[in-house]
């Protein structure tokens, strides 16, 4: 199944994911922010399980930001993991 997500407070607009249905992460794709922190990301993130990366990237922050794209994604798995 892929998801759109809107990330808010950070640069990236968007968050694409792809979840197999044993609920681990297929692909991840996002759309705006710092390219080659974020390709990192999304290769790191490809096999594991939702919860894995949530516990992973949850509350990570960028500067003075209250929030970053890594945490923008585990709010994004989040959600996911609610429709699941």
């Amino acid at each position: 199944m892929t998801y759109t997500y809107k990330p808010t407070g950070v640069c990236a607009q968007q968050i694409t994911i792809e979840i197999n249905d044993d609920e681990t992460i297929k692909d991840i794709k996002f759309l705006g922010g710092c390219n080659g922190n974020l390709q990192g990301i999304s290769a790191l993130a490809k096999n594991r399980t939702m919860d894995e990366v949530i516990s992973i990237l949850k509350g990570i922050k960028c500067g003075f930001k209250g929030t970053s794209c890594p945490d923008q994604l585990a709010k994004a798995l989040e959600e996911i993991k609610e429709e699941f």
